[in-house]
This record gives structure tokens, C-alpha cells and sequence, in this order.
């Protein structure tokens, strides 16, 4: 009560609710900043998720895991990924996204040099993000649930990989079946190399000579060469 008393006796403002103190646009930042900030944890997870699918492979890759490897709570990881499934099936979603990302820079030039691409994409698949596809790919063979997320995300990525390579590379329009085929001898040959590389069934030695064999092979396909 004397405290009160002594308050009536020296007026003093009174502190306003967050919103009043704010100005519209610190209101509208505000929500704004919550969206950024859950998008970065998502992010978070997801790279986690990776390297834990790297690290443990899939069959040993479990939230608890994920949430330590993240440095989060696995009720914080649960407030962003109800469960395991919708944490995979985001993974997946991205790695397709970082391998879509890799081809558009590889392809962002005027001019188009087959070395820069066969490069490109062979950095893109010493990288984490194959690892972890690629063990998630393995065992989908097995795993009729895991095959379940994977499929159509596979199918919506070969979908929009073909409309980007046809709208990036509009000097192979002449010959869809060249181009088709360069794709497709780029891709199996590359991810081949990748994986033989991972568990030692291929020397070091022989990338060089086989990047160059491959270049060879797409520079032979193209319209301008083939007319």
C-alpha cells in the first residue's frame, strides 16, 4: 500500500503493451522475424538430419540424434517436424533443391563450355548432401516407407531438373534425343564415379581421364557437332 501511495504522490508513466510502443512497422517485423527465425531452425534440422545420415547412415539416423546433433531439445525439434517422416521428406526436398541450385550456376553463362559443367556437377557430388542422398536412395530398396517419400519427390525432381535443362540449354532444342542422352550419361557416369569413389571401388587417380572421357562424349552429342 505505500508503495501505491508514494506512486499517486510522484506520477510516473505507465509502461504501454508491446503493440501500443510499437510503430506499425516494428508490429509487422515482429511476425516477420518469428517466420525467419523458424526458418533458420527448420534449416538447422535439415543440415543436421545430413550429416547425421553421413555420419550414422540412414537405419541409425534417429530424432534424438538429430535434435542433439542440431544442439536443440527434441521437443524444440518436434514444434518444427511432428515426426521423423515430415523431417526426411523436408531433407529430400532439399537436397533436390541444392542439386537444382548446383545445375543453375553451372548453366548461368552465355556461352555453355561442357568443362564447366562436367566440374560443376562432379564438386556438387563430393559434397555431404550426395552422401546422404545417396544412402537414403540405397535404403528406400528396403524400405517401403522411405520409398514412399522418396518416389515422388524423385519424380517431382526429374520433372523440374528436365524443364530447367530445356529453358537453361536452348541450343540442344534441335536434338531433344542428344540432349536426352548427354543428361543421362552425365548424371549415371558422375554419380557412378561418386559412389565407386565412396567405397573404394574406383582409384583417385582415374577421375581426371574419365571427366575428360566424359566431356568428349557430350561434346560429340552436340547439335552443332552431330549436323
Amino acid at each position: 500500500m505505500a508503495l501505491s501511495r508514494t506512486r499517486i504522490a510522484r506520477p510516473v508513466r505507465q509502461p504501454r503493451p508491446a503493440a501500443e510502443k510499437s510503430t506499425n512497422g516494428a508490429r509487422e517485423k515482429g511476425p516477420q522475424l518469428q517466420a525467419a527465425k523458424a526458418a533458420q531452425t527448420r534449416a538447422r534440422l535439415i543440415e543436421a538430419t545430413v550429416r547425421c545420415l553421413v555420419k550414422y547412415g540412414y537405419a541409425n539416423t534417429t530424432t534424438p540424434k538429430v535434435a542433439e546433433e542440431a544442439g536443440l531439445s527434441r521437443g524444440a525439434m518436434m514444434h518444427h517436424f511432428e515426426n521423423g517422416t515430415a523431417l526426411i521428406k523436408a531433407t529430400i526436398a532439399e537436397l533436390h533443391e541444392k542439386r537444382l541450385r548446383a545445375f543453375r550456376r553451372a548453366a548461368d553463362k552465355p556461352v555453355h563450355e561442357v568443362t564447366d559443367l562436367v566440374e560443376t556437377y562432379w564438386r556438387q557430388l563430393q559434397k555431404p548432401a550426395f552422401i546422404a542422398f545417396h544412402e537414403l536412395a540405397v535404403a528406400a530398396r528396403t524400405d517401403a516407407d522411405l520409398a514412399s517419400i522418396l518416389k515422388p519427390l524423385q519424380d517431382e525432381f526429374g520433372e523440374k531438373f528436365n524443364a530447367q535443362a530445356e529453358q537453361l540449354f536452348p541450343e540442344w532444342a534441335s536434338s531433344p534425343t542428344n540432349f536426352a542422352l548427354a543428361m543421362t550419361l552425365s548424371q549415371t557416369l558422375l554419380e557412378g564415379m561418386a559412389i565407386s569413389l565412396q567405397t573404394g571401388g574406383m582409384d583417385l587417380e582415374k577421375v581426371e581421364p574419365m571427366l575428360r572421357h566424359l566431356e568428349s562424349q557430350i561434346a560429340a552429342l552436340v547439335p552443332s557437332a552431330t549436323s
